[in-house]
């Protein structure tokens, strides 16, 4: 990236490091601040490039392999079940593409903002922690709000603490690893701050969440260099801490373990009506899936549409029961079969099939002594991985809250590679 005078730096430079460092924080207070910051750097880059007449940037696999996606997301608005809100979801998902680009361009001219986007995420993390437990163990958080069974914090009614921490978790481990000397003083504070937001996580209720930090702490214990003792120590510190809560407030235990067991049918409990069979994780997400799954059959190349399940779940041809609707069938992988068919699924499969290359190459390399990836980016990997898992609950595919969480792993990855290569 070039700049000619102050103004440009400014504009083009300055404003999208402070959008994009500030993300953490706008991402507390939900989908609005942090999509906002997300489509103005885009907007920015794309007017920068569009000044110099330089597209440069956009030449990359990966983003013609986006761009073929997103022309098919519009295709599928536009004549599969047309409605608005599905061509403006398809429209204006060319701007993740974009910011991933952008980022990537920013890392490439000068990647000293790293650190600040890194002590936000410290000061965020810090945050929530000490909230989280001022609620815990006082009854309600700093803004008043009440704790029941579930940790929430600065989240409140919406309860996607857990989902917050673990998304964002490998990131923080990561640049923790990139930024900080491993044998000093302050590195061992660190080691604090990742075992208290384990505990945290698995005190929020959010079943996912927990499954994730603990499938992302697998990852980098199988896949790093130097990590393994490291990661070993936090997440087997952070479950001596849950057994100690849960023997003296059994709470989060019940909702996360035994509520799982009695909701998949695989125990008794008078609470739940009985009923023949296993259930998917509970009775409403199997119901949701039966419902999708439906909705593929009868429209398996295109699917019903984008954001559509919420459309069709209660059609008599598709309704399991009166569990079946909801805003998105909650798996990633069935949303995008009933939504956007098969189609659809053919860019997932294939983005699987290229990580899950990768992460075997990596392994082969492991095996002969030399690593293909280096800790930091395993890291990064392992925030990836958890959307890639296909046997789990998840938010909706097109969610934007959901979508920044991810796309934020994706410049640092492509960053770091294209460094390791130069």
């Amino acid at each position: 990236m070039i700049f000619y005078t102050l103004r440009e730096k400014i504009l083009f430079y300055n404003i999208p490091i402070i959008l994009f460092s500030l993300i953490p924080f706008f991402l507390i207070t939900g989908p609005f601040l942090s999509d906002l910051a997300i489509s103005l750097i885009s907007l920015l880059f794309l007017i920068y490039c569009f000044k110099r007449k330089n597209f440069f940037f956009f030449k990359k696999k990966y983003f013609y392999f986006f761009l073929i996606f997103w022309i098919y997301l519009i295709f599928n608005s536009l004549i599969n079940n047309f409605n608005l809100d599905s061509l403006k979801i398809s429209l204006f998902y060319f701007r993740f593409g974009v910011f991933v680009i952008a980022v990537t361009a920013l890392l490439d001219f000068d990647d000293n903002f790293i650190k600040y986007f890194f002590y936000c995420i410290l000061i965020c993390f810090l945050s929530l922690i000490i909230d989280g437990f001022i609620q815990y163990f006082g009854g309600e958080n700093i803004l008043g709000t009440k704790y029941y069974d579930r940790v929430s914090s600065f989240f409140g009614d919406e309860e996607i603490l857990g989902s917050y921490l673990s998304r964002i978790w490998p990131l923080f481990f990561g640049f923790s690893i990139l930024i900080l000397k491993q044998k000093s003083i302050i590195f061992y504070l660190f080691i604090l701050i990742f075992i208290l937001s384990e505990v945290l996580i698995f005190l929020s209720g959010d079943r996912s969440a927990f499954f994730y930090i603990n499938l992302s702490a697998i990852f980098v214990i199988l896949f790093s260099k130097n990590l393994l003792k490291l990661r070993l120590i936090t997440l087997l510190s952070s479950m001596f801490l849950l057994v100690i809560i849960s023997f003296f407030n059994p709470a989060a235990k019940e909702r996360v373990i035994d509520q799982t067991l009695y909701q998949m049918n695989l125990i008794d409990n008078n609470k739940i009506d009985q009923n023949t069979g296993i259930y998917i994780f509970t009775k409403q997400h199997t119901h949701h899936y039966i419902t999708a799954y439906k909705m593929f059959l009868d429209n398996k190349i295109l699917g019903v549409g984008v954001k559509n399940f919420r459309n069709f779940c209660d059609n008599k041809e598709y309704k399991e029961s009166e569990l079946s609707c909801s805003t998105h069938p909650h798996n990633t992988y069935i949303q995008i079969l009933s939504e956007i068919g098969i189609i659809g699924i053919l860019f997932l499969l294939i983005t699987l099939v290229f990580f899950f290359n990768k992460i075997f190459k990596h392994l082969t390399f492991k095996i002969n002594g030399k690593n293909y990836f280096n800790d930091f980016e395993i890291c990064v990997l392992s925030g990836i991985i958890i959307y890639l898992w296909p046997f789990i609950p998840t938010g909706n595919v097109f969610n934007n809250w959901v979508n920044i969480m991810l796309i934020l792993n994706l410049p640092f990855l492509i960053w770091r590679r294209k460094s390791n290569k130069t």
